[in-house]
């Protein structure tokens, strides 16, 4: 037993791992700096993420030195499991910023669409494993779609309307990556338009709507809907090479930048870090997609492939919005920053599915 525990140790990606504890380590150090700002240098978020931190740890590390492959076989009950905590939110979670989507246990906040976004991954990359060698198109685009849909429902329900945009994006590109037609693709791209069309006039809501038009013209309502992405550029701008420093930043420790310790977190490492800040930011995530792409070239089987290529595909769209929202060139829609963000339940969910790419790599 204890053999087996070194050998798998020896075959983790360490590479990887410190390049997500140092990011971690980041995203602590700017979360401090935010509480400093708070009344009486509150450090309740702080110690929070300090917490979850080390339950996340301890779940990439017992994730990474399980067998990946059990997640094939447990996907249905995953799947059910997942559907009922969705439903269940509906009725007995708590409301936060307009949405019902959390459960609140001894203190703490759980928001079980995170563990949706795993469950996606794991019910795509074996739906799309077992078919590869013979994929029928249409169907195979209808019936993954649907496992999406099933998925997605409940979260829009709850409304949380970028949740769902992340998991049809996982499914997007990981439809992408099983290399359709080009004529498909042009097909769903002009159907995506047509369902945003009517979405627009039937499906969200004021604030939403809102949201998106502070991304299209921010200086319009500077005060109102486009004051958060405003606060966020004057930081972001303000930070130059190497930064204010953590601590002194005007812009978050003077709280004119809202929810600086989830949403606009990158323009707090930006703004006291500088450029350099924000290089070692991207450095780190470069790295880590690196090694991750590395990981899904060398899988043994087509279901570690789609795994680690599904995380990948979540890991970039949180990114990619996320950082977009702060420069202004994206939408505001709640998307935390992987590892960096407060929030325990996407901490634990991002160093999980590090654990999982961990076992596809102790298993190449």
């Amino acid at each position: 037993m204890f053999r087996r525990l070194v050998d798998n140790l020896r075959k983790f990606d360490w590479v990887l791992l410190v390049a997500t504890v140092l990011l971690f380590c980041l995203g602590l150090a700017a979360i401090y700096s935010v509480s400093l700002s708070q009344e009486q240098s509150d450090l309740t978020d702080f110690n929070k993420q300090v917490i979850f931190g080390l339950i996340g740890f301890t779940v990439l590390f017992f994730v990474g030195f399980s067998n990946y492959a059990s997640l094939r076989v447990y996907s249905r009950f995953l799947f059910v499991g997942v559907m009922g905590l969705l439903i269940g939110v509906l009725f007995f979670g708590t409301v936060i910023r307009g949405t019902k989507g959390w459960f609140n246990l001894f203190g703490f906040g759980f928001q079980p669409v995170e563990l949706a976004k795993i469950v996606i991954i794991i019910m795509l990359a074996k739906f799309f494993s077992n078919r590869l060698q013979q994929f029928k198109v249409h169907k195979h685009i209808l019936v993954s779609f649907f496992i999406f849909l099933i998925l997605a429902v409940p979260v829009l329900l709850q409304p949380d309307l970028g949740s769902t945009l992340v998991m049809g994006g996982i499914w997007f590109i990981v439809l992408l990556l099983t290399g359709i037609d080009k004529k498909y693709i042009i097909i769903l791209l002009i159907l995506m338009i047509f369902v945003s069309s009517f979405a627009w006039g039937f499906m969200l809501k004021d604030y939403q709507k809102g949201r998106i038009m502070a991304f299209l013209d921010p200086q319009a309502d500077p005060l109102g809907t486009g004051y958060n992405v405003s606060q966020a550029i004057i930081g972001i701008g303000s930070g130059r090479f190497f930064g204010r420093g953590l601590g002194f930043g005007s812009q978050s420790q003077l709280k004119f930048i809202p929810e600086a310790q989830t949403d606009f977190i990158f323009a707090v490492l930006a703004e006291e870090l500088g450029l350099f800040g924000v290089f070692l930011v991207l450095g780190f995530w470069g790295l880590i997609f690196y090694r991750l792409l590395r990981i899904a070239k060398q899988a043994k089987n087509d279901f570690g492939q789609f795994l680690v290529l599904g995380i990948m595909s979540l890991f970039f769209i949180h990114i990619v919005v996320n950082v977009g929202m702060n420069l202004g060139v994206m939408p505001v829609m709640g998307i935390s920053l992987p590892l960096l963000s407060y929030g325990g339940s996407f901490l634990v969910v991002t160093l999980g599915l590090i654990g999982i790419a961990e076992s596809v790599a102790v298993r190449k």
